[in-house]
């Protein structure tokens, strides 16, 4: 299986899914992308990877990293692992993957999604990512 099916699996098997993407977060390129909306075009997903690449490695968000380091006398280190957002109309599960930090997947459901059952898809598929991540 490629990324883009693994996606696709993700999609077609977890009740209220709407896309599933993984984003590379040094570059902010999608990886991989499946959904089922009509007007998630390419600008679309393109600006949802860089919001989520902002969420994850932005700039306040690396001054945080640099700061914490700076108290615990540790070098940095990206903290964020996982992120869940909720929208008037939707889940966000985003989560690094474990072996992979540079590689983000992201899951959108709709809000009748069981919150369970969208980390559970997203930390059973990690495995199969894994490998084909950079």
């Amino acid at each position: 299986m490629d990324i883009n099916e693994i996606c696709s699996e993700i999609v077609s098997t977890v009740d209220a899914a709407l896309g599933c993407a993984v984003v590379d977060l040094n570059s902010g390129l999608l990886l991989g992308v499946s959904h089922n909306v009509p007007y998630f075009t390419q600008s679309y997903l393109d600006a949802v990877a860089a919001a989520a690449v902002d969420m994850f490695r932005g700039r306040t968000i690396s001054a945080v990293e640099d700061m914490i380091a700076n108290m615990r006398g540790n070098s940095k280190a990206h903290l964020v692992k996982e992120v869940q957002m909720t929208t008037e109309n939707t889940f966000h599960f985003m989560m690094i993957v474990p072996e992979k930090q540079d590689a983000l997947v992201v899951l959108v459901t709709s809000r009748k999604a069981n919150l369970g059952m969208g980390w559970a898809s997203l930390r059973r598929v990690v495995p199969q990512l894994t490998p084909l991540c950079p």
